[in-house]
């Protein structure tokens, strides 16, 4: 039968409209372990800022916007989902200080300096003294309240009288008293069908229905239960109800310019694809996950690889751009790399030495024992393979894991990054072609232990044709285990110059991992200074 003639079943079973929400989802980046941060989360395209052109011929730039203005009131001592810490310790991540009652939190700022939040306890309202003050001052002047684990009826009656002017209040995993406002309207928590039939008669139905859908993108992103999903809530309720958040601008597949970019550039590429069972089941599986799923959207393409698949992301994403994505490398946090290893200075030669690690003594330089990231922490038995290679200069990076697809078979991926030194030693960029996708990554070797018993590499990176970038860590050891008690304050002290906490991190489990297909090419070489 001739592949027109079997077009138009298959297109029956994933049709144009499909194949573009298949495309809104954020494409992961090539590198196993990158967390997409928040940044590269996919939203609903109405939460997609609008661009304003400024002409040329005005002589004076147009003055900075005023800033936005957030407060976060969080239960005091309630314990949040994140490996049992405090939603105090979690909502003050990365805060300035921590020997005052309320908080200024500096993350956001990493997006844009024009971004505050305070956060405080509701424990400053039942002791009525000076902070409860402060705290009502601060609602006076707030743009979006964030309300999370709050249940104490006192706490709950007083928030309830001081937001009353707030135009956005979101309530998370709080007390059902507390109500959520979007846009200055309220906004039931209930399930989509009842939102829709307390409307229908109202004039606001369409501003209902779009808050509904800001608070269910919200929702998703929450059940996450990670920092940067965390604050992906927050730049969405600001790109939503505040003004445009430009990191957010570009991560939905653009309507129908999206499909004539395909079919004009990419038509053969498409059409091999969707006649491909593989690569189809891979469009649907994208196409039933939530944009705001990372983990849904990763395990999607690490289940159904194929060469299909892999020319079609390269042809519509990569080459042609068919979705308009751009994404830089991130540039905070900043992360110093070690200068110090076994009492000498770091050399390049060193530094990639610590990255071949246990290689040749072992069958691999690392295994990795966690990671910032659950879209790639949940596949299990990572192994890293650092190793020179037979051209003079030539340094490459290869991590070996396993995959349980949706079918529930378990399989071995490989990848290959090339790597070349960074302008400090310590610091190098790694590239790697991956699932048609070209992903860019700057790496800091931020600390290795003298006897070689654990390690942590950071690094920040962007996918440009996916409109991705993202940052984070990995921790890793000789036998994927977490380093000893003795140990245990070096590997914080590390984390804390990455800005990450521990309770951060996603274990790897590498506990049945036989068979992984290791291995180096012939002729490559690996240490040159450090004696393992």
């Amino acid at each position: 039968m001739s592949k027109t003639l079997q077009l138009q079943p298959t297109l029956n079973l994933v049709t144009f409209g499909s194949l573009h929400n298949a495309l809104s989802f954020a494409f992961p980046s090539g590198h196993l372990h990158s967390p997409s941060l928040s940044l590269s989360l996919t939203i609903p395209s109405r939460f997609r800022p609008s661009t304003t052109v400024f002409s040329a011929l005005t002589a004076e730039q147009p003055p900075p916007p005023p800033p936005v203005r957030m407060v976060a009131v969080v239960a005091h001592r309630a314990s949040s989902p994140l490996k049992s810490a405090s939603w105090e310790q979690v909502m003050l991540h990365t805060v300035a200080t921590i020997n005052i009652p309320f908080y200024q939190a500096k993350r956001l700022k990493w997006v844009d300096e024009g971004y505050e939040l305070l956060v405080f306890t509701d424990e400053c309202i039942t002791s009525s003294g000076q902070m409860s003050m402060r705290l009502q001052r601060e609602l006076l002047n707030a743009d979006i309240l964030v309300i999370v684990a709050v249940t104490n009826k006192e706490s709950v009656e007083w928030l309830n009288i001081n937001s009353k002017t707030i135009q956005n209040v979101i309530c998370l995993d709080s007390s059902a008293d507390l109500k959520n406002k979007l846009g200055g309207y309220d906004v039931s928590s209930e399930v989509r069908g009842s939102i829709f039939r307390n409307f229908f008669a109202n004039p606001q139905s369409d501003k209902a229905k779009e808050s509904y859908e800001v608070l269910q993108t919200v929702s998703e992103a929450w059940d996450r239960r990670n920092a940067d999903d965390i604050r992906f809530c927050l730049l969405v309720l600001i790109n939503a109800y505040i003004r445009p958040v430009p990191v957010l601008k570009n991560l939905r597949a653009k309507g129908f310019s999206t499909l004539n970019c395909m079919l004009r550039n990419c038509s053969r590429q498409v059409f091999n694809c969707l006649l491909d069972p593989t690569c189809r089941k891979a469009l649907q599986c994208l196409n039933q996950c939530s944009p705001v799923d990372q983990v849904c959207n990763y395990r999607c393409i690490a289940s159904y690889e194929s060469a299909n698949l892999e020319a079609f992301s390269l042809c519509v994403l990569q080459k042609n751009n068919c979705l308009e994505l751009e994404a830089e490398i991130p540039d905070k946090p900043y992360v110093p790399p070690m200068v110090k290893f076994r009492g000498q200075n770091t050399s390049y030669e060193m530094a990639e030495d610590l990255f071949v690690g246990w290689l040749g003594s072992l069958q691999w330089s690392w295994r990795v024992v966690a990671g910032q990231n659950p879209a790639y922490d949940q596949f299990p038995c990572q192994y890293q393979l650092f190793y020179r290679g037979k051209a003079k200069g030539s340094f490459w990076y290869e991590p070996v894991f396993q995959v349980k697809t949706l079918e529930g078979q378990m399989v071995w991926r490989r990848r290959k990054y090339r790597v070349k030194r960074g302008k400090v030693p310590g610091t190098f960029y790694f590239s790697v072609l991956d699932n048609g996708v070209v992903s860019n990554e700057f790496w800091t070797i931020v600390d290795v232990a003298d006897n070689l018993s654990w390690g942590l590499f950071h690094y920040h990176g962007a996918a440009r044709a996916a409109g991705q970038s993202y940052t984070g860590a990995v921790l890793v050891s000789p036998d994927g285990g977490f380093p000893n008690d003795r140990e245990r304050s070096k590997v914080v002290a590390a984390l804390d110059k990455c800005e990450i906490k521990e309770w951060e991190l996603y274990f790897v489990d590498n506990c049945s991992c036989k068979d992984a297909p290791l291995g180096i090419p012939e002729g490559s070489s690996l240490h040159t200074i450090v004696q393992v």
